[in-house]
């Protein structure tokens, strides 16, 4: 991938990744893994347990928490978007990431299930802020296994 990401760009990229699916998500890791060989400069701000169907919502009445993982690793008690506003505004406020990705989903984002997709939602809270953001998922078939392996082989490519 050096012809995309030449070595004065993989240092001035800094990504913030998101997701519906959870800190734990296995679509976040692969994610991780894939963004990694764009920057070492990689953050994860990602809700603390599923919140798949949030779309856009911001949390208005309960707490937001935040919990340090490590230096670039944090679980949030709230939504996608409330995860891309803490990161953006307080976690990441001296150098805004550069790239927002979202994702990998577990599961379609497609036609109507976009506007309940807390996935796609982040990744528009990251647009409307001024950042180039991308929202990923990958598609399975009802009650089989999800083909991370496809998701890992196209990521890069696609970004």
């Amino acid at each position: 991938m050096s012809e995309l990401f030449p070595p004065t760009g993989r240092r001035a990229h800094r990504i913030l990744l998101i997701n519906d699916d959870g800190i734990d998500a296995p679509g976040l890791k692969l994610l991780e893994d894939e963004a990694r060989k764009i920057t070492e400069d990689v953050w994860v701000v990602a809700p603390d347990e599923e919140k798949s169907g949030s779309s856009h919502a911001l949390s208005m009445v309960t707490p937001v928490r935040l919990r340090q993982i490590d230096e670039r690793h944090f679980a949030v008690k709230g939504t996608p978007t409330d995860c891309v506003l803490l990161a953006i505004y307080e976690l990441m406020a001296e150098r805004p990431p550069t790239l927002l990705l979202s994702g990998i989903n577990r599961g379609a984002n497609l036609a109507e299930d976009v506007t309940y997709s807390g996935t796609a939602a982040a990744a528009m809270e990251g647009a409307l802020l001024g950042i180039p953001s991308i929202a990923l998922s990958q598609v399975f078939a009802p009650g089989g296994t999800v083909p991370w392996e496809t998701a890992r082989r196209y990521t890069l490519p696609v970004l």
